[in-house]
């Protein structure tokens, strides 16, 4: 009997799990699964917090409802029926202390036509005339592996890319766009140019991708996000699940792999899955030859807060759903989604609840990571201020630290991973690398990864 052992079970290596005991029953296989996990709880990333009348997501707060794998997942799961999605509204950047809507029919701050790039009132008239620009000039020099920042000033000019377009997509993925590739961001940008000769025609010929009319564009569920996590658990019936087991390393002995553990006994297996982090993946296998390759991924950290007031949300701008904080602006928070907003489940009463968001990439980082929680609710509290010209005392904080676990895409992180599974394939066979530190950081990213690796363990047993 061949056995499989998962270490992580977030929603990368409860899907694996899933998966893989599906193909064992569909296939008759003689097969034994076991999933670790350090903490009491599954879900990782994703874990939903009851507080008061109020809902909150302290990690992830969605999926991308399109997203092939997550429909398909939810469906195996019977969860349609538990469903909500997120209300439609105008995003904003709060820059030189207001608030300006982003544009409508952008994507990430990117104008799909000259009339949504001419509604802005974040750029000058100066840089408008510089983004049609990319109407006429061609791509000679870009590649995949290019920075998206470099590619994006290049064709749609300095000043759009950093007052509209950089603070959307460094919000999403965590990283100056300088430091991040086309590839690991957004890819089909770089075919538009080359198809469209413009990422604006692009986007316009596509946009029906991106933007509908229809509110389902991210997805969560009536209970909260966690739910997907129970409904995953309670579906692994013929997998041994430890809860609260610290893995300590994974040694090599001929055809198969010892696991030891600080709190249980050890583990023989054919197959390791390491759906952890990738500082943590480093630590378990203990090889100076990987560490070159491990050392090239970067993490960053954040601080989330919510706040719930016993205070009607309309009393927040109309038809807002948050915003992201440019530079040059006197609040501390990089961004502000009003939840009880945009997802009404999260307030039984409706009332307010907002979130902020405070990235170790901020300047203030320093000074709030040494701070007490009151200290930091008083900031946060500042900031709704500033921001929303809301002064009252919340019936609700919830602070979550992120310390060190928010992966970053930056130019050579492709190339990182590809040499550490090219070694972990011949020193290391049947030990497979999985989740956010490599393959993408949205759900639906990482749930994909967990289904590929499930296949590719069947498939290697079938040979």
């Amino acid at each position: 009997m061949k056995k499989v052992v998962v270490i992580g079970g977030g929603i990368t290596g409860l899907t694996a799990m899933y998966k893989l005991q599906k193909k064992i029953q569909e296939q008759d296989l003689n097969m034994e699964l076991v999933l670790v996990e350090q903490h009491e709880q599954l879900g990782g990333k994703i874990a939903t917090v009851k507080n008061g009348e109020f809902t909150i997501e302290s990690g992830a707060d969605s999926m991308v409802a399109r997203h092939e794998s997550v429909i398909q997942l939810i469906e195996e799961l019977e969860l349609q029926d538990q469903a909500v999605y997120n209300a439609t509204g105008i995003s904003y950047i709060y820059t030189n202390n207001e608030l300006h809507p982003i544009p409508k029919d952008t994507i990430f701050g990117i104008p799909t036509s000259v009339e949504s790039l001419y509604s802005s009132t974040l750029v000058s008239e100066e840089g408008k005339k510089a983004a049609l620009k990319d109407l006429e000039t061609k791509n000679e020099t870009f590649t995949s592996v290019s920075s998206v920042g470099s590619f994006l000033e290049a064709f749609l000019g300095k000043e759009l890319v950093e007052k509209q377009i950089a603070p959307v997509l460094s919000g999403v993925y965590s990283g100056g766009l300088d430091k991040l590739t086309i590839a690991s961001t957004l890819p089909y940008l770089l075919d538009y140019k080359n198809k469209y000769g413009s990422i604006i025609k692009g986007l316009s010929e596509n946009k029906e991708r991106f933007l509908t009319a229809s509110n389902k564009k991210f997805l969560s569920f009536k209970n909260g996000l966690s739910t997907i996590i129970d409904k995953l658990e309670e579906g692994l019936k013929d997998v041994s699940v430890l809860k609260g087991v610290t893995t300590k390393n994974i040694i090599k002995e001929g055809n198969q792999y010892k696991i030891s553990f600080t709190n249980h006994e050890e583990i023989d297996a054919d197959y390791v899955v390491l759906a952890v982090p990738h500082d943590i993946a480093q630590t378990l296998l203990v090889d100076t030859q990987l560490d070159s390759d491990f050392n090239k991924l970067t993490n960053s950290s954040l601080f989330s807060i919510y706040l719930g007031f016993n205070i009607p949300d309309e009393q927040l701008p109309t038809d807002g759903t948050g915003f992201i904080v440019s530079d040059n602006s006197d609040v501390k928070c990089d961004a502000c989604t009003w939840t009880s907003r945009k997802w009404t489940h999260t307030s039984k009463k409706h009332n307010l609840l907002v979130r902020l968001f405070y990235k170790s990439s901020n300047p203030s980082y320093p000074l709030l990571e040494n701070m007490s929680e009151e200290e930091f609710v008083q900031i946060a509290l500042s900031d709704i201020e500033k921001s929303l010209n809301l002064k009252a005392e919340p019936q609700v904080v919830e602070v979550t630290p992120w310390q060190n676990l928010m992966p970053n895409y930056h130019l050579q992180h492709n190339q990182a991973v590809q040499s550490l599974q090219g070694k972990l394939s011949s020193q290391y066979p049947r030990v497979m690398l999985a989740g956010a530190s490599y393959f993408g950081v949205g759900i639906g990213a990482c749930i994909k990864n967990g289904i590929d690796v499930a296949e590719k363990i069947i498939t290697e047993l079938g040979k």
